[in-house]
């Protein structure tokens, strides 16, 4: 499973990160907004730049671009462990975010090429997402032991060994895919980096401003940069994004879904660990004790859902994972407010929940998506959803920053905070009595 060690390092990055956020502030002496910026930094590049990586990867072969983003992403990590400043380190999270687009959608075109039977592929894609699944959930207890044991530094020295590992394995074990040579759209790309770059630096650094010259600025340039894409997309003979695509509505909504899903986990994910540091003046290691049992829900979800979708398709676990993903929500909001009367870990359970539901929905929208676009465009459809779901993510870390700033305090952040992502699943389980495949796809109706 050489594909794995790229997606380890990048899902690890994701949650052992946030463990740290409250000593790089007592180091760096960060800001809100510069903590925000840490998480936003990686996602922001990461999903601006997830299309380009899979055009890279079809037009000059998967296993060169995964082993370019591997060297890549070992050297921008040590770069993060040595930053003497907020402005670098931040500087080389966006830069750990490019080389993480570069390598993890020429992971999957690397499996189907290793495995090209659907038995031996199948099998191994379950594999690789429980080990995927497996770092993602063990992040937070990790964190905390390597900072605990050396620092926070040393979060972003562990992704040079597992590099390194990788990049030795993949010419030995990888198979490459044919080289296409395809248009890669500079253009189309550029001005979805700069809209999602004006977005970010407006939420982010808005409220902490007073909403300034700078900011108004961005706004302006992202504005532009939206008129800009527009007409490329437009105009081009091979857009960034599949006309067809676009044109269906059902496609639209389980996108948007995919956004509203990943707003409120990573918001949460960054709300809690922020919660455990700060308020309740958790050690890093009982910080990442803490989160471990939020994350394992999103693993045991993943089990839940592989039973369910063979029986029930897809409408099923979707509307239902996000049905308890919002009650949970809400409750968890609820019982933060009436913090006074009711035990702190009321709320711990009430996220984990959902979590869970969030993570029973997260492959039935997946499939989802596969349902309602074309065939020609499967590919494409799978990599817009994956990059709406970053974006998605960067926007709830910045507006559960957003509400931080302007609480005052943890008495009406944490509420506050949970009250919005409650509000993400709720719009979201309103999205899906209209995300219905427009094609006959022959699930199971439910």
């Amino acid at each position: 499973m050489t594909v794995a060690f790229g997606f380890v390092m990048a899902m690890l990055d994701v949650t052992v990160v946030n463990v740290g956020l409250d000593d790089i502030r007592h180091d760096l002496g960060l800001t809100l907004a510069g903590q925000v910026w840490i998480v936003d930094g990686y996602t922001l590049s990461f999903a601006a730049l997830l299309l380009a990586g899979g055009a890279l990867a079809t037009r000059y072969g998967a296993r060169r671009a995964y082993s370019v983003g591997l060297m890549l992403f070992a050297a921008t990590s040590l770069a993060c462990g040595v930053a003497p400043d907020g402005p670098t380190l931040i500087a080389a999270r966006a830069l750990q975010g490019a080389s993480a687009a570069l390598f993890v959608p020429s992971s999957l075109a690397l499996i189907a090429a290793a495995y090209p039977e659907d038995r031996h592929r199948s099998r191994m894609m379950g594999l690789w997402s429980a080990i995927v699944s497996f770092s993602a959930a063990s992040g937070p207890l990790v964190g905390g032991l390597l900072i605990g044991a050396f620092g926070w530094r040393s979060i972003f020295w562990l992704n040079v060994p597992i590099g390194l590992v990788g990049l030795w394995l993949a010419p030995r074990h990888l198979v490459d895919t044919p080289r296409v040579p395809q248009p890669l759209h500079v253009g189309g790309h550029a001005f979805g980096v700069l809209t999602l770059g004006a977005l970010a630096f407006l939420l982010i650094e808005g409220p902490g401003t007073a909403w300034n010259g700078p900011v108004l600025i961005a706004s302006a340039l992202g504005v532009l940069a939206i008129i800009g894409f527009a007409r490329i997309q437009r105009s081009a003979e091979h857009p960034v994004l599949p006309r067809p695509l676009l044109a269906d509505a059902a496609f639209r909504r389980i996108n948007a879904i995919g956004l509203l899903i990943n707003f409120a986990v990573y918001g949460a994910l960054f709300l809690m660990s922020l919660y455990n540091a700060q308020a309740r003046h958790a050690s890093p290691l009982r910080t990442g004790l803490s989160l471990v049992p939020l994350m394992l829900m999103f693993t045991l979800g993943n089990l839940l859902a592989a039973r369910l979708l063979p029986r029930h398709g897809t409408a099923l676990p979707l509307r239902a994972g996000l049905a308890l993903a919002a009650i949970s929500a809400f409750a968890a909001a609820l019982s933060a407010w009436a913090q006074h009367g009711v035990p702190a870990w009321r709320t711990d359970v009430f996220v984990a929940l959902a979590n869970l539901g969030a993570a029973v929905a997260i492959p039935a929208m997946t499939t989802r998506v596969m349902t309602v676009s074309d065939a020609r465009h499967t590919n494409a459809a799978a990599a817009v959803l994956n990059a709406n779901r970053q974006v998605g993510g960067l926007l709830g870390v910045a507006v559960v920053g957003i509400v931080m700033h302007g609480a005052g305090g943890w008495a009406a952040a944490l509420p506050g905070s949970l009250a919005a992502i409650a509000a993400s699943f709720t719009l979201a389980v309103m999205l899906t009595g209209n995300a219905q495949p427009s094609r006959a796809s022959g699930e199971p109706t439910s």
